[in-house]
């Protein structure tokens, strides 16, 4: 197995905060039958989900990576093309091909969305998008348990990581419940303040499913018309039963998954 060298000569000394594909030693086995794309597909790959490629990282010119590597520039792109099909790596117009973060994994667990991000090291940040009191629909009181027409609070929310969005949020909360407020929202988790004013939670209904993004919805998603996004429809409950929110949610499928645990009924 050849080790390619690398040309270290080039590295300007702000590349000393951040790796690119530049600082790397690929080992390229070329008598072995797994193609080369693919070798190097995985090497980057290993990289960026370990963190020696950071979010942000731009990977170059294909060219002159095809060139170092020796390998055809066909082979390159198809490796990174490779990385942009599983959500690791984006070709950005007037940019170039750059690393995103590794995709979200969430467990089917009644948790926010804030308080999981956090615990991932993901940095969220939130960017309230409405705040008011309206009459409820009919689904919304009847997933709220509430006359139709009474007062909830609707909130909707993009929710960013290192400044990208992740998801975009809405939630109904019955009036009186809890003081919404925008500051606090965008500060912290809706559950975090739910706790905090002495609200328990105890259990939710919850469904997960899958659909295209419409124009708007891929506008604020940063995603273009028609792309997946995982969608998600809670009702959560307090320990007296009582219910307490209700959030319809749509997710970036390329940077987002649910993840759960499958047990064999005995």
């Amino acid at each position: 197995m050849a080790r390619v060298p690398v040309d270290r000569t080039a590295r300007s000394p702000r590349a000393k905060s951040a790796a690119t594909p530049a600082d790397l030693d690929f080992a390229l086995d070329r008598g072995s039958p797994v193609p080369l794309y693919y070798q190097l597909a995985r090497q980057l790959e290993s990289a960026i989900q370990s963190g020696v490629l950071a979010s942000g990282s731009l990977l170059g010119n294909e060219t002159k990576l095809a060139g170092r590597l020796g390998l055809s520039r066909p082979t390159v792109r198809q490796a990174i093309q490779t990385l942009v099909d599983k959500g690791l790596l984006v070709r950005r117009r007037g940019v170039g091909t750059q690393v995103v973060h590794r995709q979200i994994k969430r467990p089917l667990e009644l948790s926010s969305l804030y308080d999981d991000l956090e615990s991932a090291g993901q940095s969220p940040t939130t960017r309230v998008l409405l705040n008011r009191i309206e009459p409820a629909s009919a689904e919304t009181a009847a997933a709220l348990g509430i006359t139709e027409g009474g007062g909830v609070h609707r909130v909707e929310r993009l929710r960013l990581t290192h400044g990208g969005p992740v998801a975009a949020l809405c939630n109904y909360i019955p009036q009186g419940l809890l003081d919404v407020d925008t500051a606090r929202l965008e500060s912290t988790g809706l559950y975090r303040m739910m706790r905090a004013a002495g609200i328990t939670l105890h259990s939710a209904r919850q469904c997960v499913g899958a659909r295209s993004a419409t124009a708007p919805e891929g506008g604020l998603l940063d995603e273009p018309e028609g792309t997946a996004l995982l969608t998600m429809e809670r009702t959560a409950y307090d320990d007296t039963g009582r219910a307490v929110e209700y959030g319809t949610h749509i997710y970036r499928a390329s940077r987002y998954a649910f993840e759960f645990q499958l047990l064999v009924r005995p």
